[in-house]
């Protein structure tokens, strides 16, 4: 009888490690970035829209269920897309002292570590007979 929870195969235990690990790293760049780093004038409210959706998923994802990393994965698809958008629109600054772009490079590596290795977790879960929903 299939469940929801990770099957022991060691392919699978390490992608969900690997997602695991890129997400947790994300919530503590997302706190350092807006809690101390970002040139806002409300890093309470900016740090509140951005940490919210990434702890309402980690329940889950500790769990190791298969729907939330389906859910976080397109969640993710925002924080890739800010990465995006601060290496493109802040390039002309380089990488010297002060500048947002190792900050924006470190967010969207991140972003495609954890959304490739939770596609491909998602892939042997469900070749494993583990069901998406609850």
């Amino acid at each position: 009888m299939p469940t929801d929870t990770a099957p022991s195969s060691a392919a699978s235990r390490w992608l969900q490690g690997l997602a695991l690990a890129s997400y947790l790293l994300l919530i503590v760049l997302t706190i350092v970035w807006e809690g101390w780093l970002a040139p806002k004038s409300s890093p309470a409210f900016w740090l509140a829209v951005k940490i919210v959706p990434l702890l309402w998923l980690l329940p889950g994802l500790l769990r190791q269920r298969a729907r939330s990393l389906v859910l976080a994965s397109l969640f993710m698809l925002l924080y890739l897309s800010e990465g995006l958008v601060l290496l493109w629109t802040e390039r002309a600054a380089g990488f010297g002292p002060g500048s947002h772009l190792p900050w924006a490079l470190a967010e969207t590596i991140l972003s495609v570590a954890f959304i490739l290795s939770a596609a491909y977790a998602v892939r042997t879960l469900r070749a494993h007979g583990v069901p998406l929903s609850r």
